[in-house]
């Protein structure tokens, strides 16, 4: 970085700016094993308001948590065969333990599906058994060859929900459920809008009978594919005598699904609200949503503001054993550093509201609001401050998904518009491309290797341009459907 006090625009360098809000603001730092990140407090306290959010959601749908081993028996990831070629190139394999080579190598866990439905067999035996709903907070290893931080890293954290039913629609209904929590937790958390739909033969999840995503714009241009659900059919079932005696007492095939996010989806928050300053986090996630800055020049002062922070500290984040804090607060009551030193690092780690308190402000009984999201600062009463505070938030959450989603359809293209001409978008700007397609892999495929633009989703109905198109993007020939193009992470 050319200065310390200043990050790369995101108009120079988007990039660049990614990497150094990231390491700048302390959420995250390079490990000493390559691709591997250390979660640093400021990045891992937004991971566990994103963890608590949607662990909550999960069991509100009727899921359990569960654990299931880190190591996984190589045997069992050949037992499906699209799921191993799939996997094979990202395989971390253990052959040595207490110093002997193993009798069968071990596989670091890349993905759960094998270990969690071997152990599914084993507790099945009637259609009173099902449905199963479970999912486990976890670790998963993939050896990637091109790492970022949190976007795509060879270890990272995530869940990774499990369930079998009796019948594919309860199976189908299942995968369908779970991306509209997603869609729910990512617009109403995270304030990133996303898109819904189904991913394409090519595109799925190896070994799924349909793979749906939740596909999301960066500040870029670019796609963030934030979340999958699959339905996984019978094959995994089948691998591992997944089987049960149904009602009519005829002997079946369980249906699975699994879905699964990640730790990206912090990426994903960075990238789709930061500015040139540093981050800009939802309030709802974020682990301090108010800093007091307290402002004095003589001990005297210091002591009289730092007691009326304390007290407003205390108020408002008053702790009740039935629940959190009500607001969570921090006070800078650093010495030695000046006021606009802490605002610049407070900006720079995205903390929603900060209050500025000084003597004067003391004695109109006020205190100074600064918004993050829009520098907006205006006096507010300390009588009424709860409130206030309480009302800016809300604000911040629904203003910030209302300028990501103006984003995202200033950026979108619906219009239809000649190959070359997506060609020449792709190259430049980027965006969203809704565009017909008539269903072909290989106009898919050549599309990729052209433009590096691959189908994000065949998006669900309520995303579907108005004027369905008609003709494929590629050949030119009667599509078949509506796909959503663009590049992506």
């Amino acid at each position: 970085m050319a200065d310390d006090k200043k990050l790369t625009t995101r108009a120079k360098d988007f990039s660049a700016w990614y990497n150094e809000l990231v390491l700048k603001a302390e959420m995250a730092d390079y490990s000493p094993v390559k691709g591997c990140m250390v979660i640093r407090p400021n990045g891992y306290g937004i991971w566990e308001r994103m963890q608590r959010a949607l662990d909550d959601m999960f069991k509100a749908t009727g899921h359990q948590n569960a654990y299931f081993p880190l190591f996984i028996p190589e045997s069992y990831l050949h037992k499906e065969k699209e799921h191993v070629e799939g996997f094979a190139h990202e395989f971390a394999v253990v052959t040595h333990g207490g110093g002997k080579k193993l009798e069968e190598p071990l596989v670091v866990r890349p993905t759960s599906e094998t270990i969690i439905y071997s152990m599914f067999a084993k507790w099945v035996q009637s259609y009173r058994d099902l449905p199963i709903l479970m999912n486990q907070w976890a670790n998963v290893v993939r050896w990637e060859m091109r790492t970022r931080l949190f976007l795509r890293t060879t270890e990272f954290l995530w869940q990774e929900g499990h369930t079998a039913h009796a019948t594919h629609d309860e199976a189908e209904a299942e995968a369908r459920q779970m991306l509209g929590v997603y869609r729910d937790f990512m617009e109403g958390y995270i304030a990133m809008p996303v898109i819904t739909g189904q991913k394409t033969d090519s595109e799925k999840f190896a070994g799924a009978l349909r793979t749906y995503s939740c596909e999301a714009m960066m500040q870029d241009n670019k796609a963030l594919q934030a979340g999958t659900s699959h339905n996984l059919g019978q094959n995994f079932a089948r691998a591992f005598e997944l089987k049960f005696q149904s009602e009519q007492g005829t002997e079946e095939f369980a249906w699975n699904t699994s879905w699964g996010v990640s730790t990206r989806m912090v990426g994903g928050l960075v990238m789709t609200h930061g500015d040139d300053n540093g981050l800009r986090c939802p309030p709802l996630l974020a682990p301090i949503e108010m800093v007091i800055v307290p402002i004095y020049k003589t001990d005297e002062e210091r002591s009289q503001v730092l007691e009326a922070a304390n007290n407003i500290a205390k108020s408002l984040g008053a702790w009740d054993r039935r629940e959190y804090a009500r607001l969570r607060i921090h006070i800078d009551s650093r010495e030695g550093i000046k006021p606009g030193a802490k605002y610049y690092e407070w900006e720079l780690r995205g903390i929603p509201l900060r209050l500025e308190l000084g003597p004067r402000d003391l004695a109109s009984n006020q205190g100074v609001l600064v918004r993050r999201d829009t520098k907006e600062k205006r006096p507010v009463s300390l009588d009424t401050l709860g409130e206030d505070v309480a009302d800016v938030l809300s604000a911040m959450q629904r203003d910030m998904l209302a300028a990501a989603v103006d984003r995202r359809d200033a950026n979108s293209h619906r219009k239809p518009m000649s190959y070359d001409a997506f060609r020449q978008l792709m190259d430049g700007e980027g965006g969203f491309v809704y565009a017909g397609w008539c269903g072909m892999a290989s106009c898919e495929a050549e599309i990729k290797a052209d433009t590096k633009a691959t189908i994000r989703c065949l998006p669900d109905e309520e995303f579907r341009s108005a004027e369905v198109p008609t003709t494929c993007l590629k050949c030119g020939m009667a599509s078949t459907v509506e796909a959503l193009w663009a590049k992506a992470y």
